[in-house]
């Protein structure tokens, strides 16, 4: 498989002030931004896109980018206390039994559930060997978030994949599941700690 040239670092100014990032190139279509663990800015762009508006990309996202090294340096000052193991497995499994029976009738079998400390997301779902994990760190999140992430595994079990049909049966079952996935992110420091 042949990959794109290798990750550059670049520094734009904007009306912000500087912002120093890493441009990726990518068989991709879109532009994509991500602000990692450490406050690192990261942009990945299609092979053929040019370095400019790589760079003009930038500073139009500026305010978004430097709110959220904010955001995320605010969080890292402040821990979220460590949860027991025993009621990291208390916590999670009422999860999964509160948001089950909206997809027991949709025909999904009760799945195992298995607990770990994942790095870079809440949980996942293993569809064809029917068990989903649960990050443990969500043990410290509120119980509609726990919730939330329960059933956006749940439903990969209708819906492989994040495409319409899966945003469609989380709007039908968890009208409110746009406004808890924001409310997580807040929490995200947690995962880099766990």
């Amino acid at each position: 498989m042949v990959s794109g040239p290798m990750p550059q670092l670049r520094l734009v100014d904007t009306a912000r002030g500087p912002v120093t990032y890493t441009l990726t190139r990518k068989r991709i279509k879109n532009l994509n931004l991500r602000v990692g663990a450490g406050g690192e800015i990261m942009v990945s762009v299609p092979l053929r896109c040019p370095v400019k508006q790589a760079d003009d990309f930038i500073r139009e996202k500026s305010g978004w980018i430097l709110d959220a090294v904010r955001r995320r340096e605010a969080r890292q000052r402040e821990p979220l206390p460590p949860v027991p193991r025993e009621e990291c497995v208390r916590l999670l499994s009422e999860a999964l039994k509160r948001v089950y029976p909206l997809v027991e009738p949709l025909g999904v079998a009760f799945p195992v559930l298995k607990l770990r400390a994942l790095k870079s997301q809440w949980g996942n779902c293993h569809w064809a060997q029917g068990y989903i994990t649960l990050n443990t760190a969500l043990a410290r999140c509120p119980e509609e978030l726990r919730d939330y992430v329960a059933l956006h595994e749940l439903v990969h079990f209708l819906h492989h994949d994040h495409g319409p049909g899966f945003y469609a049966r989380m709007d039908a079952l968890m009208a409110d599941w746009r406004r808890r996935r924001k409310a997580l992110k807040s929490y995200s420091g947690a995962l880099e700690r766990e």
